[in-house]
């Protein structure tokens, strides 16, 4: 059994990583390079090599609700998506409120991993730091990795002729922290995730042009979805999730391109992904349609060629003028404490067993937490992937044989897709409650909507139609919160308590009392016919 356990960062999922050691007897240490917590959410105005790195302005993707810890809801005034400055201060928080500090080691780089001689019987691990110069060795009886995807800027310029002799500014998105930099110029950012399309929106409001480069196409979600909800307590509930599994995959197809022009029509504004089988990631940004509209943002298709101060487009060929280019091209991911034997990064993924432990190592004493793009947010998946592991870590839950890992693994690997629902064919791509359940269904804490429904239906109701929170997490098993019916239950009340800042009177229905019970008697019909 695991006793003494290695973390390496001190991010949200090392954060998490580090309380699950504490609440399951272990003994963890925690090595961050950097000099404070946080990750991928301290900004700092300069890039930090080995961290992950962001800009001023960045804002969470998905909402309070469903992006904290299981059993730490964000403080009720917080907006419900989190500019990056309050998102670190709810992790310094969360690690205050479960006394983590002391168990984290800052300005300590972990330079090297490596198995001990005797490993296939002892299974441990001799960790090489390095802190203000100096290193240092230490056997550790579990290694846990928590260093993210999110640091190696992929910058593919040999696919770009020309590129050599371009005279203007270039640069990868990571290196990328406030808008000034733009004012009065002509401005290309390649590659439309996330990034590309914030960085594109905001280089609008002072540039003197701003072109916005997509190869693919994307869908565009406004973070404001159904009545004003956030999106992703509408589209991320039990009830939904089941829905798109059970339809085969063109019709859900079908209807997520129906629900995604419901905004506006993407092919008007040339942005319908050319590919809408297989599934990627929604770009969520509030104002891109209104600066198309409006002629601030113009969309342009794959670059063909690169001159010394402007850029031809495909299939277009106008020269267009350009002083500065912004490569949003993404990242790799590598361990480099690591030995390859260890842990192999091949084709954008790595040979983990439920994306988290190396099948082929005679001893389950190293996981990697957080190295998964799961449909939801990262916060919740990085701590249930967490309370796996330190189980496993600690000998009370068991994994298969290493050649059914290695089966499992393989067949991920492959992408097959089964022909129903949304189609997760990309690398590290995961259905995030299919997952999370998996997780949960291993530690007993899967919660059972056939006894809720008996026992408390109107808390089976809310797991199964409305979003499905962290807090379900903790509902039952190992770690249960006793906060967590209460927090499911008021998660509505939170999430508007925000945005309710002038009382308003509004007018009683008259149709108030027939709508509810008529809702009510839908209801009924539905449970019955889901549990028959």
């Amino acid at each position: 059994m695991a006793k003494r356990v290695a973390i390496v960062g001190a991010g949200v999922s090392g954060l998490a990583s580090v309380k699950c050691c504490l609440e399951e007897g272990l003994e963890p240490t925690c090595f961050e390079r950097s000099d404070d917590l946080g990750g991928l959410w301290r900004f700092t105005e300069h890039v930090e090599e080995g961290r992950a790195s962001l800009y001023k302005s960045v804002v969470s993707n998905s909402c309070k609700e469903m992006s904290c810890y299981s059993d730490f809801p964000f403080p009720e005034d917080y907006p419900n998506y989190v500019p990056n400055s309050q998102f670190l201060e709810y992790l310094k928080m969360y690690a205050n409120r479960f006394n983590l500090l002391e168990y984290i080691r800052f300005k300590t780089k972990v330079c090297q991993v490596t198995k001990c001689p005797d490993f296939t019987v002892t299974g441990q691990w001799e960790v090489v730091t390095q802190h203000e110069g100096k290193q240092q060795s230490a056997v550790f009886d579990a290694v846990m990795v928590c260093t993210g995807f999110l640091t190696n800027p992929y910058l593919p310029l040999d696919s770009f002729p020309g590129i050599n002799i371009f005279k203007g500014q270039y640069f990868h998105s990571r290196q990328y922290k406030h808008p000034d930099i733009f004012k009065d110029k002509r401005v290309l950012v390649i590659g439309m995730g996330n990034s590309g399309t914030d960085i594109a929106v905001e280089a609008s409001h002072l540039a003197k042009k701003v072109f916005l480069s997509t190869t693919g196409g994307a869908w565009v979600m406004s973070r404001v979805f159904d009545s004003g909800h956030p999106w992703d307590m509408v589209f991320t509930t039990r009830f939904q999730n089941m829905l798109r599994n059970s339809l085969p995959t063109p019709v859900v197809t079908w209807l997520m391109a129906r629900k995604m022009n419901s905004w506006f029509n993407h092919a008007n504004y040339g942005l319908i992904p050319e590919d809408r089988t297989q599934l990627r990631e929604p770009v969520l940004n509030d104002e891109l349609p209104g600066r198309i509209i409006t002629g601030k943002v113009l969309i342009k298709p794959s670059i063909k060629e690169v001159k010394e101060n402007s850029v031809i487009f495909n299939n277009t060929p106008k020269e267009e003028p350009i002083d500065i280019i912004v490569f949003a091209t993404g990242y790799t991911f590598a361990f480099p404490f690591l030995d390859e034997t260890i842990v192999k990064v091949e084709n954008g993924q790595a040979s983990l067993y439920k994306y988290i432990f190396p099948a082929h190592l005679p001893q389950p004493t190293l996981a990697v937490i957080g190295l998964i793009k799961p449909l939801g947010s990262m916060i919740p998946t990085g701590e249930t992937q967490a309370r796996w592991a330190v189980r496993v870590l600690k000998g009370i839950n068991k994994l298969p044989p290493r050649n059914v890992m290695i089966e499992e693994v393989n067949e991920r690997k492959e992408n097959k897709h089964s022909g129903f629902g949304l189609c997760y064919c990309k690398a590290l791509q995961s259905d995030y409650i299919t997952y999370i359940d998996e997780l949960l269904t291993s530690i007993n804490a899967k919660p059972n909507l056939f006894s809720l429904l008996l026992t408390d239906p109107r808390l089976a109701c809310t797991i199964f139609f409305g979003p499905c929170t962290p807090y379900q997490f903790r509902l039952t098993g190992p770690g249960k919160w006793k906060g967590a019916r209460n927090a499911i239950l008021t998660q509505w009340d939170r999430t508007f308590k925000v945005t309710k800042t002038r009382i308003v009177q509004e007018p009683p229905s008259p149709f108030a009392s027939l709508l509810k019970l008529l809702s009510l008697l839908a209801l009924l019909l539905a449970i019955f016919l889901i549990f028959l």
